[in-house]
């Protein structure tokens, strides 16, 4: 997986990698290894990201390009 987007989305959004560390529950050195590609991210922790930047996972993992949230299904809404 291609890991620089979330370094790239963090940095514009002026994020430090502990204050996405905290988010995440992880030390600031565990993200760094998600930055880094050493480790790869849990799912949960990517839905979080996510959530949090208000993205789709497929533009966190280079699927798409198109930073915009998809909407919520009718599933999610129940």
């Amino acid at each position: 997986m291609n890991i620089d987007r979330i370094r790239e989305i963090r940095e514009d959004r002026d994020y430090k990698q502990k204050d996405i560390a905290k988010l995440l529950k992880v030390t600031q050195a565990q993200y760094c290894r998600y930055e880094t590609g050493e480790n790869s991210i849990p799912l949960e922790k990517i839905i979080t990201l996510a959530t949090f930047y208000n993205t789709s996972i497929d533009y966190l993992v280079y699927l798409t390009d198109e930073r915009k949230a998809y909407p919520k299904s009718i599933m999610q809404k129940k």
